[in-house]
């Protein structure tokens, strides 16, 4: 890691891993996923930098306003996938861009008092390599974990590692639907991979022999999971991970396919049953064992399907997970919070995970949390307000002399704020509080260049061109209080 973030760090070094895995898990709160941008991939990219790479599917550059704003929505963790082998050289050296970039979101969450998880996440695929070219795929698994580790070994407590995503499971090895092949060598690769991990984090030394350690269960299935042909490596300070996508008709088929037909609302008896049911086996084969374990991703990504419904099965998910002891992260490609406007689209959604999380955080089992007064620091004055004062009605965080009800955003008060950079510059952090920079008292602070070829979604924000990019002529022309336009 770059000297200049020695300074924050050795702030936490007096108390670094003070804490249990167990405890950790209750301090991780509630958790949120950075979906499609770091874990962005594909050959058709043909990018240089790691922007061409981060906003390849269709989401912004990641601030540290973004960061401190699903905060203020009482999210207390942020998983960020990562896809290492964007930029990499054919000896599997990460580019160094990529390091630096993944290390200043690292940054924006631990700045903030949150934990991160860091993970390699899908990756383009190449995991299928374990069943094929399993020397090699090793190889390329070890040198990036070794230079991960040695990059971030003075980090503390606060960043996590996950082994891999969920490709870890080979249906060529094992098809679980047809038992048929060597279900026991499928199981010890992951196995394997797993130990293997932790052996290279742990010898890299420094804060990393006692860094806490997130191990992919296989397939991240629950099911195929608590199997015991799963096995946890023998270390103190590691936690399991499973995804939970399950009925996946509900959650994520849009269309019938050959394997099932879409349902599109949930909430039943029976249902709700099932998740516990399903929560009850983590619990038994882990958390009973003093092994912590993560839902690392759960959500509904499908659309049309009824609002209701999704509320209660987000909401499901995290009471019970929480009840049992289990840390959840919501999968968020873009389809819950507009990291635009960072606002949910659904302003209930928001609204429901500030209260899930005071809830969880005040051991209050009830959703009467409502008007618990909360303190607004605006302009050097402390004043108390009711938690239905700090918002307006589309969930948008306003200051108490800015208590609007339409669709305006926050002003700062000043020009020079925190958290501004990138493309969304014009958006900062003051008082606690998002706002957005007035340009008629501060000036245009986006400006851009003549002739300058730019995605127009990602440098004005607002105006989407199919995402194609434009020759702007002149500099992002302000609309209204939302979006500017590059003038063309």
């Amino acid at each position: 890691m770059k000297i200049l973030n020695c300074l924050w760090v050795a702030g936490y070094i007096g108390t670094t891993f003070a804490i249990t895995t167990n405890h950790l898990i209750k301090e991780m709160g509630l958790g949120w996923n950075l979906g499609n941008t770091l874990e962005s991939y594909g050959t058709w990219i043909n990018g240089v930098t790691t922007k061409d790479y981060e906003t390849a599917w269709g989401n912004p550059v990641t601030t540290e306003v973004m960061i401190k704003t699903i905060k203020s929505y009482g999210f207390k963790s942020v998983r960020i996938p990562v896809s290492w082998s964007n930029l990499m050289s054919s000896d599997y050296i990460i580019s160094p861009q990529l390091l630096k970039r993944v290390e200043e979101v690292v940054n924006y969450v631990i700045n903030n008092d949150m934990y991160a998880i860091m993970n390699i996440h899908y990756d383009g695929g190449w995991f299928d390599n374990f069943a094929t070219s399993e020397k090699e795929a090793f190889n390329k698994y070890e040198k990036i974990w070794q230079q991960l580790t040695e990059y971030f070994v003075e980090y503390d407590e606060h960043l996590i590692f996950e082994s891999l995503n969920e490709e870890g499971c080979w249906d060529s090895i094992w098809n679980r639907y047809s038992n048929s092949g060597n279900k026991t060598k499928a199981y010890n690769l992951l196995n394997t991979i797993n130990q293997d991990f932790v052996n290279i984090v742990r010898d890299s030394g420094g804060n990393n022999t006692k860094r806490h350690l997130l191990l992919a269960g296989y397939c991240t299935d629950i099911d195929l999971t608590v199997d015991s042909a799963y096995i946890v490596p023998k270390d103190d300070r590691v936690m399991v991970s499973v995804h939970y996508y399950t009925p996946s008709t509900f959650t994520l088929l849009e269309k019938e396919e050959s394997w099932g037909k879409p349902i599109f609302s949930w909430g039943t008896t029976s249902d709700v049953e099932n998740l516990k049911n399903d929560f009850n086996k983590l619990k038994t084969r882990f958390v009973n064992n003093g092994i912590p374990v993560i839902i690392g991703e759960y959500g509904v990504t499908a659309e049309n399907k009824d609002k209701n419904s999704i509320h209660k099965y987000l909401s499901t998910v995290v009471q019970y997970a929480k009840e049992l002891g289990i840390c959840p992260i919501v999968w968020d490609h873009g389809q819950y919070f507009n990291r635009s406007t960072l606002t949910f689209k659904d302003s209930e959604i928001g609204t429901m995970y500030k209260n899930l999380s005071s809830n969880i955080n005040s051991n209050i089992t009830n959703d009467s949390n409502d008007n618990k007064s909360e303190i607004i620091t605006t302009n050097n004055t402390t004043t108390t307000t009711t938690k239905s004062e700090a918002t307006n009605s589309n969930d948008t965080p306003v200051t108490s002399n800015n208590n609007n009800n339409n669709n305006t955003p926050v002003y700062c008060q000043g020009c020079t704020v925190t958290g501004t950079g990138g493309d969304q510059s014009l958006w900062g952090w003051e008082n606690n509080t998002a706002c957005r920079i007035n340009e008629s008292i501060c000036g245009t602070t986006n400006n851009v260049s003549n002739n300058n070829c730019v995605d127009l979604w990602y440098q004005c924000g607002g105006i989407n061109y199919n995402g194609s990019t434009k020759c702007c002529t002149g500099k992002c022309q302000y609309i209204n209080d939302w979006y500017s336009m590059c003038q063309m």
